[in-house]
């Protein structure tokens, strides 16, 4: 097993090199510090403590300071465990390349507060009919529906009622990851995410093991505009390139191509 945590950023959309639009969540990876390693000898399970986006020293307890300490950094905000993931020591930091494009995820958060909800949102019952009274009270078309056996006199656990809605602990699973960015650390997963922009949510490897999907290769746009222009520019020397060859080899050709021509030009002037 392997996790990281993240901050949901929003979504947005990118292109395949066929030209398909891909929605994916942008998914921030903040330095990932290790801060308790824990085994089945003294813990009697496996797991790694994760924390990460740091927090002020003045909002955290002493006992959390000197937890952090122990691992050689600052107070974190976001602190979670990730069952049966090893092979890091105390204060080692875990980066984004832990994961590749193609692998299947399954990404947990807080889903969006929606408050006092009622049975329809919910529970997604049918409305009331629309004539003939619609079956009492001043709103009947919305009114909660038939509750089942009442012989108890009273209303069992787990009926669909009225309640509070969202704002609770999520996971979907088999997402797909698109893009791992190292660099700029981000991750883009193909889909949509719980929780709200900047809420932190925990990428962990699929607990299903489905097979990984094929990588999918995004469009690059400063290299295929950087590739439009040296088109253009191998027309006025004549020369054969593609789009399907590297930067590199088409610069190469269009380089021989520009030699060659000066050669004739300076031969031309001597033979004059």
């Amino acid at each position: 097993m392997k996790g990281i945590l993240g901050k949901k950023v929003g979504m947005t959309q990118i292109y395949s090199d066929h030209g398909y639009s891909i929605p994916v969540t942008v998914i921030e990876i903040e330095k990932n510090i290790v801060t308790k390693v824990l085994t089945k000898e003294k813990n009697g399970y496996d797991a790694l403590q994760l924390s990460t986006n740091d927090k002020k020293e003045k909002n955290t307890s002493k006992a959390l300071i000197n937890h952090f300490k122990k691992a050689g950094t600052t107070p974190k905000r976001f602190v979670k465990e990730i069952r049966d993931m090893v092979g890091y020591e105390l204060g080692q930091e875990v980066k984004p390349s832990i994961f590749k494009s193609g692998e299947l995820v399954d990404v947990t958060g807080i889903s969006k507060g929606k408050g006092f909800a009622g049975t329809i949102k919910r529970w997604n019952q049918h409305i009331g009919p629309k004539s003939h009274g619609g079956g009492g009270g001043s709103k009947p078309i919305r009114q909660t529906g038939s509750l089942g056996d009442i012989s108890g006199n009273k209303v069992f656990k787990g009926m669909t009622m009225p309640c509070h809605l969202g704002h609770e602990q999520t996971t979907v699973q088999n997402l797909v990851i698109v893009d791992v960015n190292v660099r700029e650390n981000y991750i883009l997963v193909k889909g949509s995410i719980p929780g709200a922009n900047n809420s932190f949510v925990v990428i962990k490897q699929a607990v299903k093991q489905l097979p990984n999907k094929a990588a999918i290769k995004l469009v690059n746009f400063k290299e295929e505009i950087e590739k439009n222009e040296l088109l253009e520019e191998s027309k006025k020397y004549g020369v054969e390139i593609n789009a399907d060859m590297s930067i590199e080899e088409m610069k190469e050709i269009i380089e021989q191509a520009q030699k060659a021509k000066e050669k004739e030009e300076q031969k031309e002037d001597g033979g004059k």
